[in-house]
């Protein structure tokens, strides 16, 4: 090092980083399996040199400040390198904040345990600036997380404790680098890992304990008032309060751990805080609000309940201290307008937090074995939250449902309903709950139906005035939909006269949301919830009243049906869509035979060619076409069973026959259509969507396919043809590109392959041909359930072909078709056979028992190329492995005959497995 140049130095450190990086990281093209040899290799070999020649270097450069800044910078990377290395294949995810226990090898030990490596560490953060001091806290973050078994003895544990804790303690005395933004969030990082990976008896026992406690609990105080700058650090700082309040239950001894004096103080910091940055966002007319950020907010607030309920009497006091002054003067702004519009906005965003802090505490009572006298509490604040609800939709307030701040106050409040459902409603619930006390003798709620319908009747408000406000929307229909969910919730719904209410009125007149464009997804999920509700309850009668504003609307569709041009205005294509998903959300609903039956009987055949008719008109408008196909592919699901006709009824059949009248306007139309801008939006969503459909509906069990052919019927074949020729015209690079796509596409091949094997086997030549080759690289694909199907295709392909030729029959004519497609493509079947065994031997294969199948059927066909084969892959293996995979090969086919009896099949499949094994077990 002394007598290297500085460009060589450089160099030799950044080769170093690299081939530590390198190493660590899996190689594309090579398996898992063979990436964790050479990294345990390397590890074993290498790692624990590369990291002390990075700590020579550092020692050096550290003693020579007048080095390089760049070299500085290279060594500590490459420390970081090493010890952010993968020791044991868990593959932590370096994208993400959170760090598991690094499982450093053992002889890396007496290296940690020598005082002056985490010294040099700190040293290098005191005496420089960023980019190196904050790279140096990285590496003491790291060595914080390493395995509390690596240490000799729990003396050495503890002492390698002190001189962490000694040293953060040092940083907080002189305040070294805090003011620098990436040192203060590794430093926060660093506090953060000192009780995740130790235990609070260890903490309190080390000798500077009660100053370090002081000066944390000081500087945690000082970020969360200083909410503008350390916004992204607070979570590590609250979720090390929250460990060590939830490690006070089991703290022995006498060193006393001094939390309750502190805990309060931070409890207290944060309400006061956040409540006071409001008007600081105001004032400063700031664009970043620390409210708009729901998923950092989600992340402090779930450290909080912890915090809160550590004195929850004080923090109760605080709180209701804090909210009463607010909720009355919110209250007077119902009767009296403010002189200063920003007044509004100030006592919302205020609102706003004590909701998500109140939502936050009630939330924490899953997790805590709190006593009654906290369930007290809880209905103290919660009696609150109710009571908040009787003055935000009256008087003034109802102005200002447009505003972000008021909007932001009901997501709130919908996440309080929500915390609240989960703890106190329901069937997990408390039924016996000392909450339900407190609001029976603030408010007269007695029990959760009267809960349940003062929730509803806000979920009710929402869904009439914030039209316009998507996200508020979407949140009160899922909150609706986990009511509705929940057996006992659901029955509870039906007993209040808002649900009934819904039932009845649930137009657009009654509902504005559903005439926004922003909404129409959401429409399925409001006719999904309405649905459960309706079919909990025996009532046909009741079905029909619900249906009929759909009758109408549809009746007006049909008048328009006739005329292309009217068909296309923009009035009908806003009720195509509008109808196509509200029905679609009925339908998911509909899970049992007889709730099926009142939807397929309302449906059919009345409004089936309304259906059709917006399938041919509006094919070029995926707008309309999504929701109309998505409709008819939910239709046809036979989930649960809920498809089973009598056994004299043609329901299935005629069921059929309108999807594949469907299937054929759209792919007809579509395949039309060969320039496009998106071609995934316009031609290949509604491909997939129909291949699905016709998957689901020739799989779905409630279809004798034979009668079509019986009685000349070609809707069948019609319906077939039109899918393939739809499948094929996507390149298979897009296949395979687009994930839905190529789910949908393999789904179907499997089931055409298990259940129609003739018709493909009477494809002509080129569509064979490109149908095995998708089905040869969909073996490849990394989806398992994908490269499953393609296995299972080809194993049913295989097993009718070699059963038509072996059976002392003459073959049928299909199989006749395929013999010849076989004859002038002699490769199709012999190379997917090679990608099999070349995946079961040389790749890491989850579906290994359905990857087997089709070998069998393969070999069999052509034994005379699985002969070949064998060579073929022995002879690219070196000289000195050929025999022995000779050998597993020899024994592959032991006790198997020429059948593909189940038994005989099984009996392969565990040879298979066998040969695997030795064969990578002899690597």
């Amino acid at each position: 090092m002394e007598q290297a140049s500085v460009e060589h130095y450089f160099l030799g450190l950044k080769i170093l980083t690299q081939l530590v990086a390198e190493i660590n990281q899996p190689t594309p093209g090579r398996s898992l399996t063979q990436h964790r040899k050479a990294a345990v290799s390397f590890r074993d070999l290498a790692l624990l040199n590369i990291f002390k020649a990075s700590l020579a270097s550092l020692q050096h450069l550290h003693r020579n400040m007048s080095s390089e800044v760049r070299l500085r910078e290279q060594a500590l990377t490459l420390a970081l390198r090493c010890l952010s290395f993968d020791f044991v294949g868990t593959s932590l995810d370096e994208s993400t904040e959170d760090l598991g226990t690094i499982q450093v090898p053992s002889s890396w030990r007496s290296l940690l345990e020598d005082h002056t490596t985490t010294e040099l560490f700190f040293s290098i953060y005191i005496g420089n600036t960023p980019p190196v001091s904050s790279t140096a806290l990285e590496c003491l973050v790291r060595l914080a997380s390493v395995r509390r078994s690596l240490f000799t003895n729990d003396a050495e544990r503890t002492k390698f404790l002190g001189r962490l804790m000694n040293g953060t303690l040092e940083v907080l005395r002189t305040q070294k680098g805090l003011d620098d933004h990436g040192n203060y969030h590794e430093y926060c990082r660093l506090l953060g890992r000192l009780k995740t990976n130790y235990q609070l008896s260890e903490l309190v026992n080390i000798e500077n304990y009660t100053e370090w406690i002081q000066r944390v609990a000081e500087f945690t105080i000082s970020s969360l008032q200083s909410w503008q700058w350390a916004s992204g650090s607070v979570y590590y700082l609250l979720g090390l309060w929250s460990r060590l309040v939830t490690s006070m239950p089991y703290l022995k001894g006498d060193s006393p751990s001094l939390l309750e004096a502190y805990v309060p103080k931070i409890t207290h910091a944060y309400i006061t805080s956040r409540m006071e940055s409001v008007q600081v966002v105001i004032q400063q007319n700031l664009e970043s609000d620390p409210l708009d950020d729901t998923g950092e907010l989600q992340d402090e607030l779930d450290s909080l309940p912890y915090l809160c309920r550590f004195h929850y009497d004080k923090t109760s006091e605080l709180i209701i201290s804090m909210l009463d002054p607010i909720v009355a003067a919110f209250s007077r702004l119902a009767s009296t307008p403010p002189d200063d519009p920003r007044q509004s906005v100030l006592l919302e965003g205020q609102l706003t937090w004590m909701i998500w802090i109140i939502g936050a505490i009630v939330r924490g009572r899953l997790s805590s074995s709190s006593a009654e006298s906290q369930e007290v509490v809880d209905g103290d604040l919660s009696a609150r939250m109710f009571g908040l609800l009787q003055v935000m939709d009256n008087g003034n307030h109802t102005s200002r449902y447009g505003e972000r701040s008021r909007q932001r106050m009901d997501i709130a409040m919908l996440t309080f309903f929500q915390n609240f459902r989960k703890v106190y409603v329901g069937e997990q619930a408390m039924h016996s709950s000392k909450v339900y006390t407190r609001l029976s003798e603030k408010l007269g709620l007695q029990d959760h139906l009267m809960v349940l319908n003062v929730t509803v009747t806000k979920l009710l408000t929402n869904l009439k005035v914030f039209a316009t406000c998507e996200e508020v929307i979407s949140m009160t229909l899922n909150l609706f939909q986990d009511l509705a969910a929940g057996y006992m919730s659901g029955k509870l719904l039906l007993k209040i006269d808002t649900i009934n209410f819904m039932l009845t009125n649930h137009s657009q007149e009654h509902f504005p949301f559903m005439q926004e464009y922003c909404n129409t997804r959401n429409r399925t999920t409001f006719y999904f919830t309405l649905g459960r509700l309706l079919f909990m309850e025996d009532t046909p009668g009741q079905f029909k009243a619900f249906m009929s504003p759909f009758d109408s609307i549809m009746q007006q569709l049909s008048s328009f049906a006739g005329d292309p041009n009217s068909f296309r205005s923009d009035a009908v294509k806003a009720a195509i869509i509008g109808i196509m998903r509200d029905l679609r959300g009925i339908a998911m609903a509909t899970n049992s035979r007889k709730t099926y039956g009142l939807l397929f009987d309302w449906v059919y055949p009345k409004h089936f060619p309304i259906i059709l008719r917006a399938v041919e008109v509006w094919t070029d408008v995926p707008q309309v076409t999504t929701p109309v196909l998505k409709f008819v592919s939910e239709f046809v699901l036979n989930k649960t069973q809920r498809l089973t006709f009598e056994c004299s009824s043609p329901n299935g059949i005629l069921l059929f026959r309108e999807v594949s009248k469907i299937i054929v306007a759209y792919g007809n139309r579509i395949l039309q259509m060969t320039t496009v801008s998106d071609a995934y939006t316009q031609k290949y969503k509604g491909i997939w969507i129909c291949l699905s459909m016709l998957t689901r509906a020739l799989g779905g069990n409630y279809v004798n396919f034979g009668v079509f052919e019986l009685y000349g019927d070609p809707a069948l074949q019609d319906a077939l043809n039109i899918a393939m020729k739809m499948g094929l015209s996507i390149p298979l690079n897009d296949v395979l590109g687009y994930r839905k796509v190529g789910k949908a596409y393999f789904a179907l091949l499997d089931v055409l392959c298990s259940n129609h094997a003739s018709f493909v086997a009477s494809r002509d030549l080129a569509t064979f041909k490109l149908m095995l080759s998708s089905l040869e690289a969909g073996l490849k694909s990394l989806d398992v359930s994908v490269s499953s199907q393609c296995a299972s295709a080809i194993d049913s392909l295989a097993g009718y072909y070699f059963n038509q030729t072996t059976k002392g029959e003459p073959p049928s004519q299909a199989a006749q078709n395929m013999a010849s497609h076989l004859a002038a493509e002699p490769n199709l079947l012999p190379e997917i056979l090679k990608t099999l065994f070349e995946i079961i031997l040389f790749e890491d294969c989850s579906n290994q028992w359905s990857l087997s199948r089709p070998i069998l059927s393969l070999i069999l066909i052509n034994e005379q190329f699985y002969t070949t084969l064998k060579m073929q892959i022995t002879s690219n293996l070196p000289s000195e492995r050929q025999q022995k995979l000779l050998g597993c090969f020899d024994k592959l086919m032991n006790d198997v005959s020429r059948t593909l009896e189940p038994r005989n099949r099984d009996r392969f499949t565990q040879n298979l497995t066998v040969f695997r094994h030795d064969f990578r077990t002899k690597n």
